[in-house]
């Protein structure tokens, strides 16, 4: 059992949302947030001026060659399955519909795998409960019985039922599309054994990440999704999972000698999927100390730098995340990469190796820009941020303002949809408003990736991102609001529509959310809510 964990008789002590509106440390937020519209309507705005921005047109524009645009017609462009629109210009989307999916269901295997487990790791000294000891982290290695076990014969053949149908209570929610599946990873997740569908549950576990795959794909058919768990996810019969994102020796040990005293530390990946290759993808996962008060169940929640995980999509056991860096940004410096990322592919197409990542981080008022080579993400030296002005190897801070979003922000989506010709970045703000907002870029001329039909492949089409100003604020969907506090975790889950995906040439996203039940969450429906709806934009 992790440390800080909840009683049966109360809602479990998570809450991504209170890092999506505090850069470092941060306190569990009012319920009494603004945020009353349910308008389940879409709104746009007939505005279709650039933005105010830190950012400026410039000569440096990165755009399709017009001599290549001017003989196409419309989604005639084709490759890699993706389809583009025609033209010289950028096609500027507008909100034509919306279709509320409401709540995931979660439906977990009915196995799991039986094994020995690793005898527990004993750290001698006392632990220090009231500063971040980093060296948990840095100097040990990572713990066997943490993070999803890997197919092979032998665990195979240990295949045994679950004795409990476990009921899970998941915060946050996002991912995207990987290896052929769908992935849903999430924050903080408590397991519970399922009695009945009317009575609560009982308490058995809180680990701080898990995931889980979108196997139907029931939003291909406006239906509400049903997210499965692998059978390498379970710690043993009773439904305790083993964590997604492993953790080290040093932060378990400390979580297990503290346990039910209110201390842990946690990792909790609170981005969609960034690409790298064809085979994998990365989260950068916020690395958390949680302190809670166990008399009044209230908690405080510090940010300490962030951890690198390498994903790759499985079978029946489920999705692996390998822990590339433990501690790669640290707590005196932004969360690089932990809100969104950007996959700009290079000349080689979609699946590549080559081009840039793009990452973003939370600034006081705004978004920030850094990126590297695929290759190098795990090296901290290759990164460049950019200044307003130019790309420089000095990391900009919190007050830093060249920003490409001048608006703070609790989520952030940024991605390239080739119907439009142009970038779009969705997000939600740091005010709490239920509502999800879009920009696109305002590029003078249509632009198309190096690896497309009349592209430029000398050039990087994501630079355009800081150098050509945004599009007015316009709203995408106002969410329906929670039954408690407000929804949070925005997120776009890329490619879901296949060739009718807004990031290949269509017009559909799968949007998704969290909301937050205001019943307990070892009561059948308790907990939090993971939401979706499909938008398009046409």
């Amino acid at each position: 059992m992790i440390s800080g964990a909840p009683t049966a008789t109360t809602k479990p002590l998570f809450d991504c949302a209170t890092l999506g509106t505090v850069p470092m440390t941060a306190a569990v937020t009012s319920d009494t947030v603004a945020g009353t519209d349910t308008t389940s309507e879409p709104t746009t705005t007939d505005s279709q001026s650039p933005s105010a921005s830190s950012t400026k047109p410039s000569s440096s524009i990165i755009p399709a060659s017009p001599s290549a645009l001017s003989t196409l017609s419309l989604s005639t462009i084709s490759n890699d399955q993706v389809t583009y629109g025609s033209g010289g210009s950028i096609i500027r989307p507008t909100n034509v519909s919306i279709k509320f999916l409401g709540p995931s269901i979660f439906e977990p295997s009915t196995k799991w795998v039986n094994h020995t487990f690793p005898a527990p790791i004993n750290i001698h000294g006392t632990f220090s409960t009231t500063t971040i000891d980093t060296t948990l982290v840095t100097r040990y290695g990572l713990a066997t019985d943490t993070g999803t076990l890997i197919s092979n014969k032998a665990y195979s053949a240990s295949l045994s039922p679950l004795s409990v149908t476990p009921h899970l209570s998941r915060d946050c929610g996002k991912g995207g599309y990987l290896g052929g599946q769908h992935l849903f990873i999430f924050c903080d997740t408590a397991s519970f054994t399922s009695a009945n569908l009317t009575e609560n549950s009982e308490f058995v576990g809180l680990v701080s990440s898990s995931v889980a795959i979108d196997a139907n794909m029931n939003g291909l058919i406006g239906q509400p999704l049903i997210l499965e768990d692998g059978v390498g996810q379970w710690s043993d019969d009773v439904g305790r999972l083993r964590g997604f994102a492993p953790m080290t020796t040093g932060e378990e040990a400390f979580n297990k000698q503290m346990a039910g005293n209110g201390y842990r530390y946690a990792i909790w990946p609170q981005s969609s999927l960034i690409p790298v290759d064809k085979d994998s993808a990365v989260v950068y996962a916020n690395l958390v100390y949680d302190m809670v008060d166990m008399s009044t169940q209230s908690a405080n929640f510090t940010y300490f730098g962030n951890t690198l995980l390498r994903i790759t999509a499985g079978d029946t056991f489920g999705p692996n995340a390998n822990r590339e860096a433990k501690l790669l940004f640290n707590k005196d410096e932004l969360a690089w990469g932990s809100v969104a990322g950007l996959r700009s592919w290079g000349t080689s197409g979609m699946g590549g190796t080559d081009g840039k990542v793009y990452l973003f981080a939370k600034a006081d008022q705004g978004v920030l820009v850094g990126r590297c080579d695929p290759s190098h993400l795990v090296d901290r030296s290759k990164y460049e941020y950019w200044t307003g002005e130019s790309w420089s190897s000095n990391m900009p801070y919190k007050h830093s303002t060249a920003h490409i979003l001048d608006t703070p922000i609790m989520d952030f989506d940024l991605f390239y949809s080739p119907r439009h010709l142009t970038f779009i970045m969705v997000y939600m703000t740091a005010y709490a408003d239920n509502t999800f907002y879009y920009r696109y870029l305002s590029s003078p001329s249509a632009i198309l990736p190096p690896y497309a039909p009349g592209g430029n492949n000398s050039t990087d089409i994501a630079e355009n991102i800081v150098r050509l100003p945004w599009s007015t604020e316009q709203v995408l969907y106002r969410v329906p609001t929670p039954a408690k506090s407000y929804a949070y975790a925005g997120s776009v889950h890329q490619g879901y529509f296949g060739t009718d995906d807004i990031t290949t040439g269509g017009t559909k996203m799968l949007i998704s959310w969290t909301a937050n039940t205001g019943l307990d969450a070892a009561a059948p429906k308790g907990g939090y809510a993971i939401m979706t709806a499909v938008v398009e934009l046409k």
